[in-house]
This record gives C-alpha cells, structure tokens and sequence, in this order.
C-alpha cells in the first residue's frame, strides 16, 4: 500500500477511535450507576486475589461478643461495669481507647434513676452515667458519636466539642464537597462532657451496600467534624491544626503535621482492607473484665471497642466478606493511615480515566486494523490482561484508584466495533479487485492488489528480491519420447505440481511456467524475512524430492527428471507491466537475469543448483557449499561468484575432505600457484568418489593452459565466451 493509501487507512480507523473514545466517555460522564457497581465489583475481585496481607499490630479490638453478653448480660451494660473495662484497660498500660458505640440514653439501671422515679430523695445517691464520664475523664479514651443526614424533629441538635481547629485551603466560594449532616446522636452529656475528644463513627456504605470507604470529616453547622478514625490518629500525632486541601475538583488530601492523607474528593479515605475479618487482634471484653489478659499484651496499643454479637447490628459488607464488623472497619482505616498504603482516588481521576479511554480506544482500534485478522482475539486478550496487570499494580503498588470497567469495556467495545467495520472495508476491497481484474492471479498478487485496492495501477517500485530459475534437463529428447501431447501434459503436471507447492510452503511467488522452466521470487509483493535462505532451502527441498517422484515415475515406465536451479539475490523493478487490456505482475532488472544464467550454468559446472555471491551473503542458516566460478558479467564491472550448494548443514568427513582439497587447490589457483593446484586438480579428478564430475577438469584443462601461455595480472577471473 502506498504512503497515499496508509495514510488513508490509518485517518479512516483513527476517526473511528475517536468517535468511540467519545461515545464511551460520555457513558463515563453520564451513565455511572451500573458501570460503577461493576467496577466496584471488579476492584473487590482484586480485593480477593491479592489475598491477606500483614498490619502493623499496634491495634486490638475488644469485643462485646457472644461470650461477654452471655457471662455480663445483655447489652446495654450497666454504666459501671463499662467503667471497669475501661479501667482495666488503663491499668494494662493501653495506648488509647476509642469507643466504636454511643451511649444515647441513660442508664436506667442507675440508683440515682431509680429513686427519682419512686420519689426517694437520698445524698450521694450514686450516678451510674456520672461514674462512667468521670472514666472516660481520667482515661485514655475516645468517644464515639453517630451524625444524622435525614430531617427528623427529634434529632439533637447540639454538636461535639473537639480541641482541634480544622483549615479549608483553597477552597472557592460556593463549592462544597464535604457531607453535611442534619443532626447527632451524641452521648449523654454526664459522659459526653467528660470526654477529652470524640469522633464520629459513621460507616456509609455505597450504592450496592457494600464499604469501601469512610469519611474522615463531615460538615455539620458549618464547622468540620473528624471520625474516630482521624481522631485516634490526631491524637497520635499530636496535631492541632488540621489542614483540608482542596483543588478545583474537591478535597485532595487533609494534612495532620507532617502526615497528609490522601482522600476522594468528598473527603473520604478509600480502605485498604487487610484481609477477612478477625485479620486485627480480638480480646473478648469478659477476658478484660476478668482480668485474664496479660498486660503485655495491651501495653502501648490502640484498643477499639466494638461488637460482633449479630444481636447488635453493628455488620457490614465489604469487599471481602458480606458479614464484617463495623468496629475493624475503623480498625483497617487507622492502620491505613499508620502505615501510609493508601489507596488514593485522587481528584483528578476522572480525567484520567477518560484519556484512559481514548489511548486504549484507538490503540485497539490500530492493533486490530494492521495486524493480521487471526490475531485479533490474542491482541484484545493481551490487551485485556496486560490493562488488568497495570490497574491491579498501580493499585496495589502505588495506591492509585482507577477505574477499571471503562477500559476494559473500551478495549471489547472498540475490538468488536474495527472487527465487523474492517471485514466489511475488506469485502467492499474485493468486490472492488473483482472488478477491476477479469483476469487470474497468484495469491500473493492478489494479496497485495488488497492493500492497494484504491490504486489505478500497480506502482512499480526497486525492491531486493531473491529470483529462482529451474529447468529439466533434457527436456526436448523426453518429450520426443511421449507419445501425445496429453502424455507430456500430464508428465509434466506431476514435476510441476510438488515443485510449485515447495516454493509457496516457503513464502515464495511464481511469476510464471515456461515450458518445463519455472520462476520464481521472494520478497515481492510481499515482505518475506529471510528471503534468500528461504530460496535455497525451498531449492534444496525440490532437488530432494526428485527421489521419490523418480521412483513414481520408474514405476510408470516414464523417463526420469533431472534439474538444475540458478538463484540470485539483488535489486530488481517489481510492479504490474503490460497493456491495458492485458498485464502481468513481475520482476525484471540485472539481478533476474543473472539468476536466470546461474540456472543455465548448472550443465556447466555439473550442478543442481548454483548461486550468487550475492545470495550467499545473506544466507543465514548453515549449507554445505563448492565454490565454481570468479566470473565476469557483461556489463558490469565487478566479477560474480558462482557457488554449488550442495546441502543443508555440515558434511559428511568424506565429502568434507574433498571440498577441503578442493578448495585448496582453488586458493592456490587463485594465487598464480597454478602447478601446485594442477596437481591437486588431478588427484581429485581420479578419486573414484568424487562429488562433481566436471569441475575438476574445468580447472586442469585451465590450469594446463595458462601453464603453457602463462597469463599477465592473473586475477582468478574467468570470462565465459558465450553470454552471461
């Protein structure tokens, strides 16, 4: 195809990755509730075949399981009985306690409650309420609140007070990405008042009811308010001053001294969740009531409070489990942040993954229009894979949050949409070469009338090619002795027939029969690697198969075919020549005569198949080669060299030996030692094996003349009288 049609081609199917680039991008902008559930979907699978992975073992849960409600009593428990836990807890030397529950309603079971409900008015009347703020007051802890997004007239109105100051930065007026709450159920206030800080410990799952992550702040009566999470690692951090920074997209990270989270742009921390549940510590809340526990083993640590008792709805769905506790859900987060593996869905994520779509959209697009038709479905399933390996590394790796439905969609969408769209460019092609041509062609030339289906002619253009001439020897004295013509046909069909099938086995294209001769060539229309070692082999392979078709044809009391190739490698015109009416797709040029004339030579020399120099030079594989002839050609100025291949690979000790004499002796009469190489000449021309039966006595019938009229400048040269 010419530089005039590629281009064609190429702006016809780039237009139509871009068309669809945009159709699917529009998809991503508009239509995102189902292709985000299966992109959420697929991000879980990942979730999965990563597998479990370690945390920092800095975090414990304690539990209000089955065993504590069954030993305590049901839940809630007492207020004092709370105290003791936490109690117990400070004395085992716990870093900090965080309460992943609210303690909305008072305890009803206080005696102070008690009496005021008979009318009993007694000093000093214990407040169960009291006695656990007065704990959570001298104790590392943290207590835990629930916003409300929903109107309601009885929600409590009133907000938390937190010792930190929390900075929007960069943010413009009137954008607003936080979620904003409507209320809070807060603890009573006995135990709320008490506490040092709080955190909310909302979990909001997405549309399809799973968590994937969580809200560090919400926006509650224009004011930012952390979640416990955020607020254990404030804590930790000692931080005062809690930066949000915001770009033109949203909320891009919230910084905390010298540790910034990365968030979404609503200010939420996408988890990397360590495993199934149970991956975090878990003490049983009776153990630490009981004192059971050794201290070790909650020194220094970070203690969440929680629940999976199922009776206290506190299970959620996550990426790797249905049922999972809500308290390890905090616990993934902190350990997220403490160890720095976020996972970030950075603000500019969306743009990203429409040039995404677009630079897989056309790269598929591309790959199936220029590579082969049965590679389509191994390139969109190397696509498909080699996506899937990027997205699962980038997440992983480096924490980056991609969608991962759009391009694997892009990628199927565009590899079906250029499949169907290029086999009916390719029929409209043929309809079209049908027209254009009444006449029959090779394969190969119809191959490439395909590819340049929009031209008014053939182009003729140099190319290097490797040109192949055979022809049976004798074949006037065998045709005398058929008896018709039909007997010569049919004779001659089955030399032509194996001969013809080797060629093309071996890439190459005939350009035509004539009479018993054939040509041939590599590396036109078509591209062929190798050309030249695929020529000789092809060669070879024919030669070899004479055996058994001699054999057939002994059995048919028919005579036996012998041949001779000439191969030749070298620049030559190729393209469509005749008249209008009437043309023929061929090669001509200097280097196809030569080949022509290395076939003739093969009489000669007593050889089945003679090369160039120029067709040894690029032969790659190994050959068993006879140097012939140094011979000039007319017209040009430099000598050709003329070789025997003899067969593939390395020879047999005897005829190695023989070449190995024989070559020697050419060197010395190359070098003017023509004595020496007589003698040697001699020697091989009266060995009873010898492989050629005429070369030896070429060179003593040379060696002999030049002896008796001794040559000025003696080259090696050799100059045919006849034409060559």
């Amino acid at each position: 195809m010419n530089k005039k049609n590629l281009l064609k081609k190429f702006m016809i199917f780039l237009g139509l990755g871009i068309i669809l680039s945009f159709i699917i991008s529009t998809i991503y902008i508009n239509f995102t509730k189902l292709p985000n559930s299966i992109d959420n979907r697929l991000r879980d699978y990942f979730f999965t075949l990563r597998g479990e992975i370690p945390h920092e073992g800095n975090i414990v849960i304690i539990n209000i399981d089955e065993a504590s409600l069954k030993e305590v009593g049901q839940w809630p428990w007492s207020r004092p009985k709370v105290s003791q836990l936490l109690e117990n807890l400070t004395n085992m030397d716990i870093g900090l306690i965080a309460f992943d529950m609210v303690f909305a309603e008072p305890d009803k079971s206080s005696p102070h409650k008690v009496f005021k409900k008979y009318g009993i008015s007694r000093e000093n009347t214990p407040n169960y309420d009291l006695i656990l703020g007065n704990t959570v007051a001298n104790t590392p802890t943290i207590l835990g609140y629930v916003f409300e997004f929903t109107e309601n007239k009885y929600i409590d109105k009133k907000a938390p007070q937190i010792p930190a100051i929390f900075i929007e930065k960069n943010k413009k007026l009137g954008d607003d990405f936080l979620l904003k709450a409507k209320g809070a159920i807060l603890n009573v206030p006995e135990i709320q008042n008490k506490a040092y800080t709080s955190g909310f410990f909302n979990n909001i799952p997405d549309e399809s009811g799973v968590i994937r992550s969580v809200p560090l702040i919400i926006s509650y009566e224009d004011m930012i308010y952390p979640s416990l999470s955020l607020e254990v690692i404030r804590l930790i951090s000692k931080t005062k001053k809690v930066i949000v920074n915001y770009d033109e997209n949203g909320i891009i990270n919230i910084k905390l001294n010298n540790l910034t989270i990365p968030t979404d742009r609503y200010g939420r921390l996408l988890i990397n969740f360590r495993g199934k549940s149970k991956s975090f510590k878990y003490y049983s809340a009776k153990d630490i009531l009981n004192g059971s526990i050794q201290k070790k083993e909650l020194e220094g640590k970070i203690a969440l409070i929680g629940t999976t008792a199922v009776g206290l709805l506190d299970l959620r769905a996550t990426p790797f489990e249905s049922v999972y506790p809500g308290v390890e859900v905090h616990a993934n987060a902190i350990d997220n942040i403490l160890v720095g593996d976020f996972l970030a869905k950075e603000s500019w994520v969306d743009g990203a993954n429409i040039w995404i779509i677009f630079l897989l959209t056309i790269l598929t697009v591309l790959l199936i229009t220029y590579l082969p038709f049965w590679l389509n479905p191994i390139i969109t399933l190397f696509l498909l894979g080699g996506t899937v390996f990027v997205l699962y590394n980038l997440l992983f790796t480096y924490g980056l949050v991609l969608n991962i439905f759009f391009p694997l969609f892009s990628i199927v969408i565009a590899a079906i949409v250029v499949t169907l769209f290029d086999y009916f460019y390719e029929i409209k092609k043929e309809e079209a070469i049908k027209k254009k041509f009444a006449s029959k062609v090779s394969k190969s030339v119809m191959e490439n009338l395909l590819k340049d289906i929009d031209n008014n002619e053939f182009q003729a253009e140099e190319k290097e090619v490797t040109v192949f001439f055979s022809d049976i020897r004798n074949f006037t004295n065998i045709s005398e002795q058929m008896d018709n013509a039909n007997e010569l046909i049919t004779y001659l069909n089955e030399y032509m027939e194996p001969m013809s099938n080797i060629i093309t086995e071996y890439e190459g294209t005939i350009d035509k029969y004539i009479g018993d001769s054939i040509m041939a060539y590599w590396n036109a229309p078509a591209e062929v690697s190798n050309h030249a070692d695929k020529a000789v082999t092809a060669s070879l392979k024919q030669i070899k198969q004479l055996i058994p078709l001699n054999r057939k044809l002994k059995r048919e009391n028919k005579p036996p075919i012998d041949m001779g190739i000439g191969i030749n490698t070298g620049k030559a015109i190729v393209g469509e020549m005749g008249s209008k009416g009437r043309s023929d797709y061929t090669v001509i040029g200097d280097a196809i005569n030569l080949g022509a004339r290395l076939e003739s030579l093969c009489i000669f020399y007593d050889s089945k198949l003679n090369i160039s120099n120029f067709t040894k030079e690029q032969l790659k594989n190994d050959y068993t080669f006879r140097f012939l002839d140094l011979v000039k050609v007319k017209g040009k100025k430099k000598p050709v060299e003329i070789w025997q291949v003899i067969d593939l690979g390395e020879p047999e000790e005897e005829l190695k030996k023989e070449l190995e004499l024989y070559h020697e002796a050419i060197n010395l009469y190359r070098n003017s030692n023509i004595k020496e190489a007589l003698e040697i000449f001699e020697n091989l021309e009266n060995y009873d094996k010898k492989t050629n039966k005429k070369i030896y006595q070429i060179y003593i019938n040379r060696c002999k003349e030049f002896i008796l009229s001794p040559p000025t400048n003696f080259n090696g040269i050799y100059e045919h009288h006849s034409k060559i």
